[in-house]
């Protein structure tokens, strides 16, 4: 059990190493930190995974924002 605390923190740390991969991790992380520690005294795992869920629905967020941008800047010529 330990062993996967350890690895989720690793995944956790390597996760928020630079500021762009960030985005998303850090309210995914909280949010996922607490519903792990009400879940059974997985506050380490839920944060890991809160993390990652949060960095994929920043990263479909920018993409949504691009393909927004790029139909609207072509509607203007």
């Amino acid at each position: 059990m330990k062993s996967l605390t350890a690895i989720a923190a690793a995944l956790l740390l390597l996760g928020a190493t630079s500021a762009a991969s960030a985005k998303g991790c850090i309210k995914g992380a909280i949010v996922g930190g607490v519903a792990g520690h009400y879940a059974g005294h997985h506050g380490v795992l839920g944060a890991a995974a809160g993390c990652l869920y949060g960095r994929h629905h920043a990263k479909e967020q920018d993409k949504q924002r691009q393909q927004q941008s790029q139909v609207n800047g072509q509607g203007k010529l």
